[in-house]
């Protein structure tokens, strides 16, 4: 499918993905949808699922139940060279959603706020003044609970198994900052096959923590690199289903093949459910057995 990236974002929704879906491609005037369709015979029933491009990243929000619930673990960083631009975005999602950071100045920055829109989904909206932006937007981490203080170390495991990675800054507390001490990280950036993350510990006791709602899915050409992001990253068998994977931080993983989302573009009602259900049997996937499924044999 034109327009996947290597690594997408993916939002976990009881029934709003369609609704949240619209909604962002309104937001962001560099977007577009990509796939729209209905997955048929799963645990959860029928579910919608939408592939959008939004800026600089892919999301794919699925509408599946209320099994999972978005929270502030996982938020998305936009980064501004323009004031009004942070001012639009903050009243559009601002606007029937939960604000965590008001809009105001900070020692970061002339104008940032954080917000939770009326989907449940966490924006943090900054301006960069003069700053080159390489990512427009940024899925970002924040490491807390036990997690906490071990930011530093998650960047130099995901840079070690994804070999087409960059860590592009670091930077930390310092003294004065309690509950976080001084050596941990209140801010990174590092890139892994292209995509830009940030993360962050954070000491204070907030009430979440990662958990499935949020995920990401790396898009895999081959059985081989299946097995490598798999063996590399899955730390949790219990998790394990339908190419989703728990890391040893607790972060979701689907390592998913390519090829999947071009059987599945165009599929008819009896191929997508064959697919559909040979996955539905499988933990780590497995590439040749779905391209049966998805001829036939």
């Amino acid at each position: 499918m034109k327009g996947i990236h290597k690594i997408m974002t993916h939002l976990w929704f009881d029934k709003e993905a369609g609704e949240a879906g619209d909604f962002y491609l309104k937001v962001f005037e560099n977007s577009r949808l990509l796939s729209r369709r209905t997955i048929p015979g799963t645990p959860s029933g029928d579910v919608e699922s939408l592939t959008l491009e939004i800026e600089n990243i892919n999301l794919m929000l699925l509408s599946a139940g209320p099994y999972f619930k978005i929270n502030p673990s996982i938020s998305f960083m936009i980064s501004c060279s323009d004031k009004d631009e942070v001012i639009k975005y903050w009243e559009v999602f601002s606007e029937g959603g939960e604000v965590m950071m008001p809009l105001d100045t900070y020692d970061f920055s002339d104008l940032y706020g954080w917000v939770a829109d009326k989907f449940g989904v966490s924006w943090q909206i900054m301006y960069v003044g003069d700053e080159q932006i390489e990512a427009k937007i940024r899925p970002a981490l924040m490491f807390v609970g036990d997690n906490c203080g071990h930011a530093e170390e998650a960047i130099a495991y995901y840079t070690e198994v994804f070999k087409n990675s960059r860590i592009k800054r670091v930077s930390r507390y310092g003294e004065n900052f309690l509950p976080n001490k001084p050596e941990m990280l209140n801010f990174a950036e590092f890139i892994l096959e292209g995509h830009s993350f940030s993360i962050m510990d954070s000491a204070y006791d907030h009430e979440f923590g990662l958990n499935e709602a949020i995920s990401f899915i790396i898009n895999c050409d081959t059985q081989e690199e299946i097995d490598y992001y798999w063996e590399n990253l899955s730390a949790d068998p219990a998790s394990e289903q339908c190419g989703w994977i728990k890391d040893k931080y607790g972060v979701s993983w689907q390592i998913t093949p390519m090829a999947m989302n071009d059987m599945m573009e165009d599929a008819d009602e009896a191929t997508l459910n064959r697919v559909t259900q040979s996955f539905l049997q499988m933990k780590k996937f497995d590439l040749a057995e779905l391209e049966r499924a998805y001829k036939g044999e």
